[in-house]
């Protein structure tokens, strides 16, 4: 498999970052997954709006434009043989001395992952609270950032990722997210999900299903919620970039609609139709679009 690091295609094991990066040294990076939909990345507008406002937060100082991500992913994903696939454009701070310093970081290590696209699940997944509390955020909101352990303890609560979703609450016991996904259930045409005060990522995926269910007819509140509000709930799912909409069948033993939820398989068939849009370089949906 090759990479794209600081303008290069190279073999993944012929390359290198420093042991004085920054962000190996004190986790200060920031990075974001997105997939391709014959070769253009989803909502990829949206995805670098939060990796600059999380680089901002780090002081780092990197600014990447639409038509330069695509340019990468197009060299990156010819020289993997053209398919589709999960990618991942990783920020972290560059090179400088042990020891902390407060000055803007200028020369920035970047780097753009591609790796096959998973299975997707069509019987959905089962739910399950992790015994690990959502730990807080790094500020005010939660970056996608190299501060990854307490949803790698929580994966390792479940036997099985790809049939299982570890669900975290926070230590006040509200709802809170996935391992890697946020959390939304439906109940008397309300659409719920947990609120930004949670601490929980804010996802770009999270966002533009908020964006498309007030057109598709169904109100939305977002709030604090203990566990027992998603247990009465008809239908539950869970979204991310990499899988799109999958929905939860059981959670404590409890049964949903799952697979059988009229909401969530119109919630998925708007964004599958969204997404088969994407035929030209130009054809960047974003949810300021919707």
């Amino acid at each position: 498999m090759k990479i794209w690091i600081n303008g290069e295609v190279m073999a993944a094991e012929e390359a290198t970052i420093s042991p004085f990066d920054h962000g190996y040294l004190y986790g200060l990076g920031v990075f974001e997954t997105f997939r391709t939909y014959n070769g253009h990345a989803f909502l990829i507008g949206d995805h670098l709006d939060r990796l600059h406002a999380s680089l901002n937060e780090m002081g780092i100082r990197y600014h990447i434009k639409n038509e330069e991500v695509a340019q990468m992913i197009e060299k990156l994903q010819t020289a993997n043989g053209g398919e589709d696939g999960y990618f991942r454009l990783n920020v972290s701070a560059g090179v400088r001395d042990i020891g902390l310093y407060p000055d803007p970081y200028e020369s920035p290590t970047v780097i753009l992952l591609q790796k096959a696209l998973p299975p997707q699940t069509t019987k959905g997944k089962e739910g399950r609270w992790l015994k690990l509390s959502r730990n807080t955020p790094e500020t005010d909101i939660r970056l996608k950032s190299h501060h990854y352990f307490n949803n790698l303890a929580g994966r390792r609560e479940i036997t099985d990722g790809t049939v299982v979703e570890g669900l975290f609450l926070t230590k006040e016991g509200y709802v809170a997210e996935g391992v890697t996904s946020n959390l939304f259930w439906i109940k008397n045409q309300t659409l719920y999900t947990p609120s930004i005060e949670t601490g929980i990522l804010p996802g770009v995926t999270r966002q533009f299903i908020l964006a498309i269910t007030e057109k598709a007819g169904l109100r939305i509140e977002e709030g604090l919620y203990l566990k027992e509000a998603v247990l009465k709930a008809e239908e539950v799912f869970i979204t991310n970039s990499i899988q799109e909409i999958v929905p939860i069948h059981s959670i404590d033993h409890l049964h949903f609609q799952g697979t059988e939820g009229k909401w969530t398989n119109h919630l998925k068939a708007i964004y599958s139709q969204k997404t088969s849009t994407l035929i030209r370089s130009a054809d960047y949906v974003t949810m300021k679009e919707q």
